[in-house]
């Protein structure tokens, strides 16, 4: 399935290419200013999944959603809003659950955080609506990917089905899921990949009304 949807999108890139369209920059580049977070926690989320390749991963890192090269690491919020740390096996053990039981638990404070932000919706310059992102100097905005509410947000916008982009921790796209429309950003999104510190996701997934997180295509060469 990745290799399908992989080759369609390269497809697209070079039809593009061929007449002329590929060439505008990025648009999130010029956005002014970040995602505001509309309310604090009163309290350090313990229940987050930090999106991370699959090289940076730990002993307790997973896949989700068939990713080959993406894994998902138990996580919580140090010192605030401003940093995430990664359980040891020692910590992570004195949770008491397991590694599924924290996946739930970190979807629902995905879906608990992701309702204090407000989203950057981008559009064309005929009002078109490209895609939508979220982002700002936290570290959880890839972990917002396992939120199971981010379909029903954009569903009068994309449809039932979206597809998501986190190509590092401080940024999450949100796309139609058309290879089409990925395609026109997929060198930005690989430079941000390759140039961040802390890089994400190279993969990109498709989410659907059901909740349901899958890896579908990678948006790196």
């Amino acid at each position: 399935m990745l290799c399908a949807v992989k080759a369609r999108l390269l497809f697209y890139c070079l039809c593009l290419s061929m007449s002329g369209l590929l060439t505008a920059p990025l648009l999130w580049a010029q956005a002014p200013s970040p995602t505001p977070t509309v309310a604090r926690a009163l309290k350090p989320e313990m229940y987050l999944l930090q999106v991370e390749p699959r090289v940076m991963g730990t002993s307790i890192s997973k896949p989700l959603g068939e990713s080959q090269r993406t894994v998902f690491t138990p996580s919580r919020e140090v010192g605030g809003e401003q940093r995430m740390a990664s359980y040891t096996v020692e910590d992570f053990n004195k949770l008491g659950i397991s590694w599924e039981s924290f996946v739930e638990r970190a979807r629902k404070a995905a879906d608990k955080k992701l309702a204090t932000l407000k989203p950057e919706i981008i559009k064309d310059a005929a009002g078109k609506v490209l895609y939508a992102v979220y982002r700002g100097d936290e570290p959880i905005y890839a972990s917002l990917i396992v939120a199971p509410s981010l379909a029903k947000i954009f569903e009068a916008q994309f449809g039932k089905e979206i597809w998501l982009a986190a190509p590092d921790r401080n940024a999450l796209y949100v796309f139609p899921a058309k290879p089409e429309v990925v395609v026109n950003f997929s060198a930005d999104l690989e430079e941000r990949y390759e140039s961040n510190a802390y890089a994400a996701s190279e993969e990109i997934f498709s989410l659907n009304e059901k909740g349901e997180l899958k890896a579908v295509a990678q948006f790196t060469r």
